[in-house]
């Protein structure tokens, strides 16, 4: 069971290795991995990721997860102070529990990721605003849109909602003002530009196989064009998606669509919270006497908008600004029950724990391959024979081998800059060559293998899928026993 906190998930993703390795690089030569000097946005892959966590990381660049351990601890502290301030201390205590242990949360925090970041700063900055403390609050509601795309939808709505809302008690200060100008101005700016668009056009609903679909509806559907065209798709979609987030299915019973993000057919809250969570809703809405009522509502219909706007709704990390309002209202629901009634809460709690713990661990060795396991170990064996070979050929198969080289090597940042070599094609930067390495796609190795020189010595990276001649020297698993990487010399 111990692996179960300690090794799961079982290793780091591609996503991962490169915040980890731009922090790296930044710490040595203050520019990302392609030269960049302090970027507001990271190249990567070609996926443009936001700058915050990378840098909040470069104290630490190979203990890359450290900093999601410590904003989940965060989100539980500030979940506490947001139930207790607002409601009462046993509200408070209840939403923090709810935090550390559900699956949502629980498993979010053991990944590098921005939005983990992304969310403590959105409550930080919430519970400001209802504090009153409206520089703090614009403060760290600004510094999340530099975390994680979500944010820059809901951060900005739902600032603008809450001095609207609030319009006759609150008048904005030139500080105010300037907090705003500094942290969302740029923001705005950047996403004019096609570096800033990079992310949501591979995710708008509006992508080229939406675009057919409509036009196949207009030819074969009653209405044509009338009924079947870019607003009512956009609108229907994002309608369906919206519902998506606030639906069972999603909060208590399968949870979301993406494996990484979720251990399947898991809720994201546990099933017995189920009723308590509505009853909180109902009594949000009902109650005349709660002075943040209007803020709690409008965050509650805000949160989902950003991931509604994206395909594969509903999905974990893009429901991010929800956090940690579901376990809030939780909790408020549950305050209205009895003794009794919260004594089978907590056994509840206990028994979906223990059992999701279990799961957590079968979890591990059937998605392992999913978090491209065994690069580490790979790595590390030709780290101690690489003198021996004139030229390492290393497959493609699972993905960006150059950036899990680099992170696990570690590569001077330096020499990675200049000494890769690469290509833009299909809206990714693709890196084929570091000094001795020659990274090939999977279905090409067999091919490429024959061209090689047999006056020279090599070290052959493989899948079992596309296995070449040579002598087989080492080889790892997945944790459920299926080959990963076959390592063989010629």
């Amino acid at each position: 069971m111990l692996n179960i906190f300690l090794n799961n998930p079982p290793s780091l993703n591609w996503d991962e290795v490169s915040l980890g390795y731009n922090a790296f690089s930044l710490l040595k030569t203050g520019r990302d991995e392609w030269g960049t000097i302090l970027p507001l946005i990271f190249r990567a892959f070609g996926d443009f990721k936001l700058p915050a966590y990378v840098y909040f990381t470069v104290p630490v660049p190979f203990a890359v997860r450290l900093l999601s351990v410590i904003f989940g601890l965060l989100l539980i502290v500030i979940s506490y102070l947001l139930g207790r301030r607002f409601f009462s201390n046993q509200i408070g205590l209840i939403t923090a529990l709810l935090v550390a242990i559900s699956p949502w949360t629980w498993w979010l925090s053991r990944i590098a990721l921005e939005a983990n970041a992304g969310a403590f700063l959105i409550v930080l900055g919430i519970y400001c605003l209802l504090s009153k403390k409206y520089n703090l609050g614009i403060l760290f509601l600004g510094l999340s849109v530099w975390t994680y795309n979500s944010a820059r939808i809901f951060s900005p709505l739902f600032l603008l909602g809450f001095f609207f809302i609030n319009r006759r008690h609150i008048r904005l200060s030139t500080m105010n003002y300037l907090l705003i100008t500094i942290l969302f101005i740029p923001m705005f700016l950047q996403l004019l530009l096609p570096t800033g668009q990079a992310r949501y056009q591979t995710l708008s609903l509006l992508d080229s196989g939406a675009i057919a679909r409509i036009e196949q509806l207009q030819t074969t559907r009653p209405g044509g064009r009338l009924l079947y065209n870019k607003v009512t798709y956009w609108t229907g979609s994002f309608l369906k998606n919206y519902l998506s987030y606030i639906s069972p299915n999603f909060l208590f019973l399968k949870g979301g669509n993406h494996y990484q993000f979720s251990i399947q057919n898991f809720g994201l809250l546990y099933l017995v919270c189920l009723p308590f969570f509505y009853f909180g809703v109902l009594d949000l809405i009902k109650n005349s006497k709660l002075k943040i009522k209007n803020s709690l509502i409008l965050w509650l219909l805000l949160a989902p908008i950003a991931g509604s706007l994206t395909r594969d709704a509903p999905h974990v990390l893009r429901a991010i600004p929800m956090l940690p309002l579901p376990m809030l209202l939780t909790a408020v629901g549950l305050s209205r029950f009895g003794r009794n009634i919260k004594i089978i809460f907590i056994v509840g709690l206990l028994v979906s724990s223990i059992y999701y713990l279990v799961s957590a661990n079968n979890y591990r060795s059937n998605y392992s391959q999913s978090w491209q396991y065994g690069y580490a170990q790979t790595i590390q064996f030709i780290k101690d024979h690489y003198d021996q070979y004139d030229r390492i050929i290393f497959t493609k198969k699972y993905g960006e081998p150059h950036e899990f080289v680099a992170y696990y090597w570690p590569w001077h940042p330096a020499n990675f800059q200049s000494q890769k070599q690469w290509d833009y094609h299909a809206n990714w930067y693709w890196v084929n060559s570091l000094d001795k390495f020659t990274f090939v796609n999977d279905w090409e190795m067999t091919e490429y293998i024959k061209t090689l020189d047999r006056s020279k010595k090599y070290l052959i990276v493989q899948s079992p899928e596309h296995e070449t001649t040579g002598t087989e020297v080492f080889w790892i698993n997945f944790l459920d026993d299926k080959p990963a990487f076959i390592i063989k010399t010629l």
